[in-house]
């Protein structure tokens, strides 16, 4: 900011591990909060997703600021835009099953790959190489999905980032790991993961 204090998107962006997840509810009452909750490791609440309709979500900081908008385009293209309606970044699936993996386009250019090893796997990782194009490539993340809530299926990803990712390519990774809690439990749809 022009005061010299950091922005909170990009406070939020500096972490290295975040967790995107569900929101714990009632089972007996309708839930009318936000969609996903970003927080710390610690359980520090940093944003909130909400959908506006089954093509648009938001990612809101704690002041109740727009940081990411993220559009869907066909079954499984996404953009992501800030709050100046500026690109920055995408997300899209290739060839293989919709879950599989993740292709991400950064602001700079820079493509990224978010891939699961197995169909039973909970581990995605973050490369720069597409692991199935060649040698082991380098990890430059990690995303680890948990079931917080076995009954309601509620759902949690803990996202780890290298230090060498910047806060423009963190944003590109969390929102895309908003797409796929997106592609895995689309809204409106049955508690079991795809």
């Amino acid at each position: 900011m022009e005061d010299g204090r950091p922005s909170a998107e990009a406070g939020l962006f500096a972490l290295e591990a975040v967790v995107v997840g569900q929101p714990k509810r009632s089972r007996w009452r309708r839930y009318l909060g936000p969609a996903l909750a970003v927080s710390t490791v610690a359980g520090t609440p940093l944003a909130q997703v909400t959908y506006t309709d089954d093509t648009h979500c938001f990612m809101t900081d704690a002041s109740g600021e727009r940081v990411v908008r993220i559009e869907q385009f066909g079954p499984a293209e996404f953009r992501f835009t800030d709050a100046t309606d500026q690109e920055v970044g995408t997300a899209s699936t290739g060839r293989f099953a919709k879950t599989w993996q993740l292709r991400l386009g950064t602001v700079q250019g820079r493509r990224l790959f978010l891939t699961r090893r197995g169909p039973l796997s909970t581990e995605w990782q973050l490369t720069e190489t597409d692991p199935d194009q060649g040698p082991a490539p380098e990890v430059l993340g990690r995303v680890t999905v948990s079931t917080v809530d076995a009954w309601i299926g509620l759902q949690q990803y803990v996202v780890e980032t290298a230090p060498a990712l910047d806060t423009s390519e963190r944003r590109t990774v969390i929102a895309s790991v908003i797409c796929l809690h997106l592609l895995r439990r689309p809204p409106g749809s049955s508690s079991a993961p795809a």
